[in-house]
Order: C-alpha cells, then structure tokens, then sequence
C-alpha cells in the first residue's frame, strides 16, 4: 500500500537524491536494516525492506527463497496507514529492477502470470499482502495508478482503503472485495475470509477482475509483483518462505 504520505516522503526523497537501494546478490542469511535497502536473490527478484512509514528500526534476513522479519520497533494507529511493506518482487520499483525482467509488459501482451508464494505468520498487527502494480504507462518509477492487493492474512483491526464494494471468486477462492484511493492512486483489495499460508495461482485472474470493473484497459502495463506484509505494530518473525513468479508476452 502507498498512503499520500509515503508518495509525498518519496518525491522529497528523490527530488534531493536521498533514496539509496543497497543492491548485490544475496546469499542465504544476508541482512537488510538500511530504511530503503534491498538486494537481488536467485538472480531473478528483489527484496527490500521499505520501511516507508516510521524512523524505527526494522531488519531483514535474506534467505534465497525469501525474508523474515528479524525486528520491526515501529507502530502506526490501525485507522491509518502501517509502518512499512517489506516485500519481494518481479519488475520494478521506484526505478530498482528485478534483474531480467519482463516487466513492464502491456497487458494486452501477456499471454501467462502465474506466482507461487508461502507465508509464514507470527504475532503483530499486520496484513499479508501481494501487491499487483498496473499503470497506463510503462513506468519504472514513482507510483502506478492502480495498486491490486491481495490480503492473504490480517491481524488486528485494521482493514484495506475504501470501502467493501462487494464478494467475488476469482481462482477458485472467494474474496471480499474493497474498492478505494488514498490520494496517490486507487486501490482494488481482495480479502481473504481466512488465513492462506500457501497458494499458487494466476496473477492475470485478479488482472481481468480489475479490468472487468472498469479500473483499467488492456492497454494498461503490468509493472511488478510483490508479495510481503504490511505490519502496524509488531511483525518479528512474519515470514515469506518461498516466491516466484514469471511473466510471459
């Protein structure tokens, strides 16, 4: 998720060429405490630790499947935005690029999106989220348009941006479906009723729900996927095990 805050932080950022992605090939139990540091791992995705939203410290262990959440000290009030999305993801963002990619690709191009991801759940407030970023322009920088979220878990009282616009079943799964914007781009949430540790699924199902909704056309551009946790308080030990993903026009 990217609140107006987080856009407007970063554009400051970036405008005084202060956002530094510390980026190598990573190799198992490399760590990440740098605010916007990632690296590279199977030669193929990116792991950052995003901690967009807080000065507190938050660390990643990097395995080559994945991250764990080592230590996460921020907190965030559950009616507002979380602290941060340490995630792992396929394309590009904020002009740091999986290595190889695809992406961006016209939507219209992609003949497959499939992803495979395992969760790992600890205690916390927080969201399990996959995150599928589509803009009408193939950018690699600053904030996409439409953000898909998909909430595989959350804890806590807090809930997506918007409101609950009603359910759906996409990939054989029933979701509850929350429609929003929160000043810098608009965002399509599908929750899960209840937990989901492990799945692999097509990302163009959730893809062709959007644009069946009217939120974008097939001229519009997948720019990346992500799949990580939002944590408003708490969140040492969340884990995602294992992520891939392929992209193919």
């Amino acid at each position: 998720m990217v609140s107006t805050v987080r856009a407007l932080a970063l554009a400051v950022l970036l405008a005084a060429g202060t956002v530094v992605a510390a980026t190598g090939q990573a190799q198992a139990d490399t760590t990440i405490c740098d605010q916007y540091g990632s690296t590279t791992i199977q030669g193929r995705y990116v792991v950052q630790n995003n901690r967009w939203g807080t000065s507190a410290t938050q660390c990643l262990n990097v395995t080559s499947t994945g991250f764990q959440i080592t230590t996460q000290q921020g907190s965030a009030p559950t009616n507002g935005a979380p602290v941060s999305y340490p995630s792992v993801f396929l394309g590009c963002h904020y002009n740091n690029c999986s290595p190889g990619s695809t992406l961006p690709m016209q939507v219209s191009r992609i003949r497959s999106a499939t992803s495979s991801i395992d969760f790992r759940y600890a205690g916390g407030t927080f969201d399990a989220a996959y995150d599928i970023w589509l803009d009408p322009t193939p950018k690699t920088n600053g904030v996409n348009q439409v953000e898909i979220m998909i909430w595989f878990n959350r804890q806590g009282s807090i809930q997506p941006i918007g409101s609950v616009v009603g359910t759906t079943n996409v990939g054989g799964r029933t979701w509850q479906v929350w429609r929003g914007s929160n000043g810098a781009n608009n965002v399509i949430s599908y929750v899960a009723p209840s937990a989901i540790t492990s799945w692999s699924f097509s990302v163009m199902d959730f893809v062709n729900d959007v644009k069946a909704r009217g939120a974008i056309t097939t001229s519009w551009y997948l720019t990346s996927i992500q799949a990580g946790f939002e944590p408003w308080s708490g969140g040492t030990g969340l884990a995602v095990t294992n992520f891939s993903a392929a992209v193919s026009g």
